[in-house]
């Protein structure tokens, strides 16, 4: 289902305030103005939610936005936003950095500290949004990779450019089985792309640090169902210690448990946006994933995806139903 603001819909004397409501509905609480030359503000937006990912096009006239601290403080929203560049410049500063984009490049930013993006003349972007602990518990130290430009001309940049315009001209022939699919895809490209950058750079790993790491990740994969799944019983399957099992995920985003929750709670989500699933019940899916306790399980969705299972089958249901 797709979603469209558009100034055209109101007079010019409502379209700041009514481009202001526009992008906080279809983001987080930010504000806008326009410059002090320019008397007037003329945009559009077509949002586009697949799964807990939010894919937008923007289309507008010069304009400064501005992510303040009171804004922040008002407001509970943890995401990480992304600007891709498709027309004009922009300009994304954070965290005492400046990203300039032209065309191609993209740039990440974090709505849980301030942000400004500066448009000195019309632009196109298109952003895509995912909840912040999906990318904290991918990568380390994000702070060190907001407003960092990722080029567009090579490399994860151009890939990303190419599929999202792809992806933005086929959304209404998306089949509804493949949503959630599809914008993982888009997050390991993204992934990929941050990776590149100088923040995003890790001390290298030890042959039998590693080697022990995708021997535990293997084993969680084939046993993650399995509620009676924990650090003892992969250590000794490994003969390992639980202590190596733990030092070995030391250089990881996350702890080994924690890594056992978000992928649980990772196949879930697949489940819940699969119609060939519908028919089951949310605890019955969330049991058949290894948790035992449907509101701690409701309770850590929420915390990872920004709303309850429930929220999210009733949003990709509706847009099966719209595509039809």
């Amino acid at each position: 289902m797709t979603t469209m603001w558009s100034t055209n819909q109101v007079s010019p004397r409502e379209r700041l305030s009514y481009w202001t409501d526009a992008v906080c509905d279809a983001y987080v609480q930010l504000g806008c103005d326009v410059p002090d030359d320019k008397k007037d503000i003329r945009g559009e937006i077509r949002l586009a939610q697949l799964a807990t990912l939010g894919l937008s096009r923007v289309t507008a006239t010069s304009q400064w936005v501005r992510r303040t601290a009171d804004r922040i403080a008002r407001s509970t929203e943890d995401y990480f936003i992304v600007s891709i560049q498709s027309a004009g410049t922009g300009r994304i500063v954070q965290d005492g950095r400046q990203a300039l984009l032209t065309p191609g490049d993209f740039a990440l930013y974090d709505s849980t500290r301030p942000y400004e993006l500066i448009f000195n003349d019309d632009f196109q972007q298109y952003v895509l949004r995912l909840p912040g602990a999906i990318l904290r518990s991918r990568l380390k130290g994000t702070e060190m990779l907001t407003a960092r430009a990722v080029s567009g001309e090579r490399g994860a940049g151009h890939l990303m450019m190419s599929m999202i315009r792809l992806l933005a001209a086929n959304l209404d022939t998306l089949e509804p089985v493949s949503v959630a699919a599809v914008a993982e895809s888009v997050e390991h490209i993204l992934i990929a792309g941050l990776s590149t950058l100088p923040g995003a750079s890790e001390p290298a790993v030890p042959v039998l640090t590693a080697l022990h790491r995708e021997q535990i990740k293997a084993h969680v994969r084939a046993r993650l169902r399995d509620p009676r799944l924990c650090v003892a019983g992969i250590a000794a399957h490994l003969r390992l210690s639980p202590s190596t099992v733990h030092r070995v995920f030391a250089g990881e985003p996350e702890s080994i448990s924690g890594w056992i929750w978000t992928q649980r709670l990772d196949g879930a989500k697949r489940d819940l946006c699969d119609p060939a699933h519908d028919a089951r019940s949310v605890s019955e899916i969330a049991f058949s994933w290894g948790f035992n306790d449907a509101a701690h399980f409701s309770r850590a969705f929420r915390d990872r995806f920004g709303c309850s299972p429930r929220e999210l089958r009733g949003v990709h249901r509706n847009s099966a139903t719209t595509t039809r």
